[in-house]
């Protein structure tokens, strides 16, 4: 799914914007970043709740297009100045991982 699609089909808050036309085919729910180094698979959207700069960079480092944040958290400027030049979203919202989890693996499954 196009990452503008899964933008739209989501409704949560963009905190940055990345590359549209780049592929979500995976999600990951992980806050020990350790743990989401070592098992998220690329081209998938990481569930978490660590709101800091250290996010985008493994986000990079495994190839994750798009992070979004639970628990109403927003992410800080530089969080978001970090996305925007590895061109990664930052999407926000309100509900916990466990429904957002949910929600994204029945999106990505559709």
């Amino acid at each position: 799914m196009k990452l503008a699609d899964f933008i739209a089909r989501t409704g949560y808050l963009v905190l940055s914007e990345g590359d549209n036309n780049t592929e979500i085919k995976a999600g990951y729910a992980g806050d020990l970043l350790s743990d989401v180094m070592a098992n998220t698979p690329s081209d998938s959207a990481l569930i978490t709740i660590q709101a800091h700069k250290n996010t985008v960079a493994v986000a990079t480092l495994v190839g994750a297009r798009v992070i979004v944040i639970c628990n109403g958290k927003t992410a800080p400027e530089d969080m978001i100045q970090a996305a925007k030049g590895e061109n990664i979203a930052i999407l926000s919202t309100k509900k916990n991982q466990f429904n957002v989890s949910a929600e994204i693996a029945k999106l990505l499954s559709a």
